[in-house]
């Protein structure tokens, strides 16, 4: 079967410079008339065929932006009423995991598959994480349909189920907590530590903290929460705008905790809690070190680079319990279990839930909007031995043990 033969319209002619052309004239993309011109009918009936085709894609683009372009429009749209460290995280999500994938398609081209296929890096980390990247998706693409750039939105019958599983958070036992405090004890981390444990601040909220907001002359110690830590370009960035309006509060602080501080104190000459040796609160990659006497005093496994003589030399560590640190003799690996810095704050909720503090006091000392999300997250059994639930059992029902 032979191909279908086109039809060629009837073209005008014109004699330029002694050669006879074809022409014809047609509206670009900017609605402008303009010429085209060729030897033969046929190869400007191509030539039309070709700017049409253009002038098609041209207004295409105007009309529907790049998925780059929709998204930097709208983190733009979302900063007038969101926190900085939201549109911080939000900003972050986009690039990594909308714009890296898929900034160079137009909005109308993306399909289901399309954002399927960009969402598989996200299913490898956190729940949250995946989570808070779903979401951004159908709050883009839905945005988009409501200002009619496009027609419906890819994203309509994607679940938001996906990632790893979350890991139960880990509440520290009252050992542990022995453990981990005579370790790191005179360490960077000490007061940080103490503070989340004993006053349950978040890590933004503790980094933010002044002795402007410390009160341990009364006779009632307490903490008041009004500021927040976060970075820019891992600059710090101290605020008073708090994640919550419940996240301001006043925590009464129990002797231990005021103790540590009135020391902290006497020794401090930054208005900061938690200092660098600048007298400036902590940039992130300082939080980080900070951080690390902790994590290098645990026998977690761990593998270390070295360049040795320009080669660059991958040592793994299997750190014993009790022993030293072969490249360090003050470092001894005392702890045979993780720690993270929201751990602290999930032990001290926790334990006010373990010791029967009612569900709202609860909430307000945690700094959640609501109690359903404290007892919801929260309330988990912080034993769950028979010895360590005997005596919790008969109590409840009136058994002397």
């Amino acid at each position: 079967m032979g191909r279908k033969k086109k039809h060629i319209p009837e073209y005008g002619t014109v004699n330029l410079n002694g050669i006879e052309y074809f022409r014809t004239r047609i509206d670009d993309a900017d609605g402008k008339r303009v010429a085209l011109y060729a030897k033969t009918a046929e190869e400007l009936y191509d030539k039309v065929e070709e700017a049409k085709r253009q002038i098609e894609e041209a207004t295409f683009r105007r009309r529907t932006p790049t998925v780059a372009e929709y998204c930097e429009r709208w983190l733009l749209m979302q900063s007038v009423h969101i926190r900085t460290t939201t549109l911080a995280d939000y900003t972050s999500k986009v690039k990594n995991y909308i714009v890296a994938p898929l900034g160079h398609m137009y909005m109308a081209n993306v399909t289901a598959d399309d954002v399927k296929l960009a969402l598989v890096p996200a299913s490898k980390k956190s729940v949250s994480v995946y989570r808070g990247v779903h979401m951004l998706y159908k709050a883009i693409f839905n945005s988009a349909v409501d200002s009619r750039i496009i027609d419906s939105s890819p994203c309509e019958r994607i679940s938001a189920r996906g990632g790893r599983p979350q890991k139960e958070r880990d509440v520290l036992t009252d050992d542990q907590i022995t453990q981990l405090l005579s370790t790191i004890k005179g360490l960077p981390p000490y007061v940080f530590v103490m503070i989340g444990l004993y006053a349950g601040l978040r890590r933004e909220e503790i980094l933010g903290l002044k002795w402007d907001s410390v009160y341990l002359d009364g006779d009632v110690p307490y903490i008041t929460v009004r500021r927040a830590w976060h970075t820019e370009h891992n600059r710090p960035v101290i605020s008073t705008e708090l994640k919550t309006k419940a996240a301001h509060r006043d925590i009464p602080i129990p002797r231990n905790l005021a103790d540590c501080l009135r020391e902290a104190k006497s020794k401090s000459t930054s208005e900061y809690v938690v200092a660098n040796s600048d007298n400036e609160p902590l940039t992130y990659t300082q939080f980080k070190r900070v951080w690390q006497y902790i994590v290098t005093r645990t026998t977690k496994e761990r593998t270390y680079v070295r360049y040795i003589n320009g080669q660059r030399i991958t040592k793994t560590v299997k750190p014993v319990l009790g022993e030293k640190a072969g490249h360090n003799g003050h470092v001894v690996y005392n702890l045979d279990f993780q720690v993270t810095p929201h751990q602290l704050r999930h032990t001290y909720i926790t334990n006010l839930i373990y010791a029967s503090v009612d569900p709202k006091t609860v909430q307000y000392l945690a700094g959640h909007e609501n109690s359903k999300i404290t007892m919801d997250i929260y309330a988990k059994v912080k034993y769950n031995r028979p010895e360590q639930l005997f005596s919790v059992v008969n109590a409840a029902f009136g058994q002397v043990t």
